[in-house]
């Protein structure tokens, strides 16, 4: 099922869930997911155990994070199709801040932590919703201390000119906009999701073969 721009995704509808390229305009990340909510305070979705989905490699094939930090922005990639294993994740991303927060759960749906990924609010198209990573993030752990993740690559990001000094500062103000929502406990933290578990009459959804199609329509 697909929604237009102004509209609503009803739950239990499969959309995709993608990342452009930093230097760039490909979709080098994309993940089909299940809608949960979706509405105008909140996007969560579920993306299932063994979704296949699209991931950046280096060009050889190999892994991205394999490669030396100080190449491995600059070395050459392709993206291949791959599963997600492991436990599941839900998404959680409010229109218009420049961040998601992701939970992640042990087997047995032991909650594990909160993963805030600061990235592009997201855009809206017919098919899914769009964003660009911005290298920086945050684990949130179930006792509510958190930490900042990836400061290297963060940094190296900036050094390889993927990114300039001020979009640096503006994911760093976004950064501690996320760190005071966690420290005064507010949503979507607080609002009891590690102990949400998807329906069970829900299919994985499978990765369409046009997942890197240009938008028609775009919208936050």
């Amino acid at each position: 099922m697909e929604a237009g721009p102004a509209t609503y995704w009803t739950p239990g509808a499969q959309i995709l869930w993608r990342y452009r390229e930093n230097a760039g305009e490909q979709v080098h990340i994309a993940r089909p997911v299940t809608v949960v909510r979706d509405d105008a305070e909140l996007l969560a979705v579920w993306m299932a155990p063994g979704t296949e989905c699209v991931r950046p490699v280096l060009a050889d094939g190999r892994p991205v994070h394999v490669e030396p930090l100080e190449t491995r922005y600059t070395k050459a990639r392709t993206v291949q199709r791959d599963r997600w294993f492991g436990t599941g994740v839900l998404k959680l991303a409010q229109p218009g801040r420049p961040w998601s927060v992701w939970l992640f759960w042990e087997p047995g749906w032991r909650f594990k932590n909160w993963y805030v990924n600061l990235e592009q609010p997201l855009a809206r198209w017919a098919g899914g919703v769009d964003s660009v990573d911005h290298f920086l993030d945050i684990t949130v752990d179930p006792d509510r201390t958190w930490q900042w993740r990836d400061e290297d690559e963060f940094a190296q990001a900036q050094r390889d000119g993927l990114m300039d000094g001020a979009t640096a500062e503006r994911v760093r103000a976004a950064g501690r906009e996320a760190v005071a929502v966690i420290e005064g406990w507010g949503q979507p933290f607080s609002d009891g999701w590690p102990h949400w578990r998807p329906d069970p009459s829900w299919t994985v959804p499978s990765l369409p073969e046009d997942w890197g199609r240009t938008p028609a329509h775009v919208s936050s």
